[in-house]
């Protein structure tokens, strides 16, 4: 009988060409289904929640596959990070009703991005952070971070590659703190549009080296223009934290 499979998958996106397969590029979501079909030799098929891009981490993606399997859940999970690389693992997996969809169920996401602001080279740790080597106002920058949530048209904070004509989101969080040399920006929305979250960032940044005001947010939201906001931030520096459903 067909089980619905629901994994928690981490990963470092660093050597991946984002969770999405693609052709003549390495995925994480093909990873992990190689490792599966070595598994239960046979193909399985892999849905993810969010379609995180390249070099962008996770330690919450949601993902499910449809098996017929006398295997325990935990035997699954056991076996497959034996075989998975050490920079992808499944942390959690559970059994749900066969109706779970990972990309339609979901109420919101919970990403975050770190930002060092210190002047040595972070050796240990760049892979997932931006090193911004120089001093940011993060009480100007949680300013406008307080600007951007709402339900509003984020069209100014989508890249210009996503053709989608609704740009209508709901963002319920978008917080910047201070700790140490280390800026921390959580950003909680139900959707996202592609680089919206590191757009958002980019666009905090500039507010932050005292480029911009953080009243320039009413006019980037107005614009409804790509080129209005902030530069891309870098994709090491975002992390997929939790799925809710």
């Amino acid at each position: 009988m067909d089980k619905n499979i629901k994994m928690t998958v981490a990963y470092d996106g660093s050597a991946y060409h984002g969770w999405a397969k693609q052709r003549d590029t390495v995925s994480v979501q093909q990873t992990l289904e190689e490792a599966l079909a070595a598994l239960f030799e046979k193909k399985v098929n892999v849905c993810g929640a969010s379609r995180t891009d390249a070099g962008v981490h996770a330690l919450g993606q949601t993902a499910n596959m449809v098996v017929d399997t006398p295997i325990p859940l935990e035997n699954i999970k056991r076996a497959v990070n034996n075989i998975l690389p050490a920079d992808i693992c499944i942390t959690d997996i559970e059994e749900v009703p066969l109706d779970f969809d990972p990309i339609g169920s979901p109420v919101k996401k919970h990403y975050r991005y770190t930002i060092y602001t210190g002047t040595g080279k972070p050796v240990f740790s760049w892979r997932t952070l931006w090193h911004y080597p120089r001093p940011l106002d993060t009480a100007k920058m949680a300013e406008a971070g307080k600007l951007m949530e709402g339900t509003k048209d984020y069209k100014s904070f989508a890249s210009a590659k996503d053709y989608r004509t609704d740009s209508i989101r709901t963002i319920f969080q978008c917080s910047v703190k201070a700790e140490g040399e280390f800026v921390i920006i959580d950003v909680v929305g139900r959707r996202f549009m592609y680089n919206m979250v590191r757009n958002m960032v980019g666009t905090l940044v500039e507010v932050g080296r005292g480029r911009w005001k953080p009243e320039k947010i009413q006019e980037i939201f107005a614009a409804r223009d790509r080129r209005a906001a902030g530069q891309l931030a870098p994709p090491n520096g975002l992390c997929l934290m939790k799925i809710y459903y």
